[in-house]
């Protein structure tokens, strides 16, 4: 009996080629004598698609080739199959053809540090993104005056080009970090960036999101929220972002001039309407740092009603019979507050006290706006102060 395994019944050459999209490739199937098969009746296969004949050429009685012109990018990542068949459709031999291209620089690198906890960074792939071949991408890093070049171990987050770095990480000290880009047909390298942890510190969504109503105010929504705990024991200056929209709808509002405060009012709404809202934290200045700091998440949207106007659920209205200096009162005091309501939209320091006064009279009995009225002179003149602006208004009666 003989020792010697058994021969190879074919082999194609070459074997799992890499090659450029666009490249010529000529391969070669060649079987073994013992085989008993000619040549001329063997045919190839790429992806389980039959090639023409007018590809091949007979080299020898055991020796067939097949010539691929312009090749196309490989179909997925693990290559093509590219496969000798004899003339019963029995498989012979295959190959691996892994067609695409050498990586582009990568591009938009950009990173983030939560709570000062970990360093995340992410980036996108350059030119088109895609090389239709394996490609591995490494991200490296190391203090800019001193310390070794390393390299991210954490590539389990979510994103697909993106890496954390978790330990042995140093404040008040600049980074330079970059990507490099490898496969089988080349290498890139994207620019390196400069930063400090202090300097990209974002934080998570402010907690304790309430939305409540304004006493009977129908136009108004009081939000309070909690400042982030994970930054409480940092020197810093917290900036707040407010947004809300119609139940209905999905076009977000922003208020952008909130502040370090954990309280709003939101004023102009639509009476008995749901709205929902969500807050965003922004850590600006952490521990002196001069940067702008990055936005958290929005919190998750908490919902919340304004009332039902007073007007509308007692089904009143206005008389026709009222005399015209009423109805010229009216006016000029709606346009007045609406100035009023202009100035107090959103969540400044304002106070809101002279137009929740007002909001609430509009709101009781027509009796009550009535008495009102008639309270104003129609020959004198009335003078009101709004307190942030330091302006007074003259409304003639």
């Amino acid at each position: 009996m003989s020792s010697h395994p058994p021969p190879d019944v074919a082999i194609i050459y070459p074997q799992d080629p890499v090659l450029r999209i666009g490249s010529n490739l000529t391969a070669s199937c060649w079987v073994h004598p013992e085989l008993g098969v000619h040549a001329s009746s063997l045919f190839w296969t790429l992806n389980g698609q039959q090639l023409p004949s007018s590809f091949y050429r007979v080299l020898s009685a055991t020796n067939l080739s097949v010539t691929l012109a312009g090749l196309n990018a490989s179909k997925q990542t693990s290559g093509d199959n590219l496969v000798c068949h004899n003339h019963k459709g029995h498989i012979l031999a295959g190959s691996c053809l892994y067609v695409g291209m050498p990586p582009v620089k990568p591009v938009n690198l950009t990173c983030w540090s939560r709570n000062t906890k970990d360093l995340t960074c992410s980036w996108a792939p350059g030119g088109k993104g895609e090389t239709n071949i394996s490609t591995q991408y490494k991200l490296k890093y190391k203090l800019r005056w001193y310390g070794t070049e390393k390299e991210c171990a954490d590539y389990t987050h979510t994103q697909p080009y993106s890496c954390s770095i978790t330990q042995d990480l140093h404040l008040f000290t600049p980074y330079e970090i970059w990507v490099e880009a490898s496969n089988q047909l080349g290498w890139a390298t994207s620019d390196v960036i400069t930063l400090d942890i202090l300097d990209v510190v974002t934080t998570d969504p402010p907690s304790g999101v309430t939305v409540s109503r304004v006493g009977q105010l129908e136009d108004q929504l009081s939000v309070r929220w909690e400042a982030p705990p994970a930054l409480k024991d940092f020197l810093f200056q917290a900036k707040y972002q407010i947004r809300y929209r119609l139940e209905d709808s999905q076009d977000w509002k922003v208020m952008e001039d909130v502040g370090n405060q954990t309280s709003c009012r939101l004023a102009g709404l639509r009476p008995g309407t749901v709205y929902f809202v969500q807050v965003r934290c922004n850590p600006v200045g952490i521990y002196g740092s001069r940067k702008a700091g990055i936005w958290s998440e929005w919190s998750h949207p908490t919902a919340a009603s304004t009332p039902h106007s007073g007007e509308m659920m007692s089904g009143s209205c206005d008389s026709k019979s009222s005399g015209d200096s009423n109805s010229t009162l009216r006016r000029e005091l709606k346009q007045f507050f609406g100035w009023v309501r202009k100035h107090a939209y959103g969540c400044s320091s304002m106070s809101m006290k002279l137009y929740d006064q007002w909001r609430v009279l509009m709101q009781k009995s027509h009796k009550v706006r009535n008495q009102v009225g008639n309270s104003f002179s129609s020959d004198k003149q009335y003078l009101v102060t709004v307190p942030v602006s330091s302006q007074s208004a003259v409304l003639n009666i």
